[in-house]
């Protein structure tokens, strides 16, 4: 339980600090416990920032996981949906992903970023080409940009709500975003 209290705890701090400057006196704070109460449960600050990294893939995988549709085109959809509301809730994840892939190198962190983005990259890729195979896109259609696409219009969402400190519009920008992204893949012969 305190592992988990640990990990909200960075995120609603990162929300509105840069993660970078975040230190273990502030989550021990926000938590309302002393450091070495957070040490008793982390062996230092990055295996606290491996423990976030760690819920944030786990968690957004399993909403994309258990998002569905009668169709891949609307899985695709019911994913896009569901990173949108991940993000309105979290607002704190992307600030703290942002952060670990401007590390240098493969710090655990950037890592993570990396496999959590090809999982999902891999998940959205079946999606499109189980779309080809029931002609519901393009033929045509290459998978692995639109894949790329896909997780742009997230992307791009989240640094436009981030430059405007504001994610509670995203859900409504995105519908329409999704529709020009769905009209682009074209329907099948």
């Amino acid at each position: 339980m305190r592992r988990a209290a640990t990990v909200e705890s960075v995120i609603v701090l990162a929300a509105s600090t840069n993660p970078a400057d975040i230190t273990t006196a502030q989550i021990a704070a926000h938590m309302g416990v002393t450091q070495g109460a957070l040490f008793r449960h982390f062996a230092d600050k990055q295996a606290v920032w491996t423990a976030v990294m760690d819920w944030t893939a786990d968690t957004l995988l399993a909403r994309i996981d258990a998002s569905a549709g009668p169709t891949p085109l609307d899985t695709l959809q019911a994913i896009f949906a569901a990173h949108i509301d991940f993000v309105v809730e979290h607002a704190g994840v992307p600030r703290i992903l942002f952060g670990e892939l401007q590390r240098g190198g493969d710090a655990p962190g950037k890592t993570r970023v990396r496999a959590l983005m090809a999982a999902y990259r891999g998940r959205v890729m079946r999606l499109l080409d189980l779309a080809k195979a029931q002609r519901q896109i393009d033929a045509q259609t290459d998978t692995a940009a639109a894949a790329t696409l896909f997780l742009g219009m997230v992307q791009g969402l989240v640094m436009q709500a981030m430059a405007a400190d504001d994610f509670t519009s995203m859900p409504a920008i995105s519908q329409g975003l999704f529709a020009i992204y769905r009209d682009g893949l074209g329907v099948g012969p």
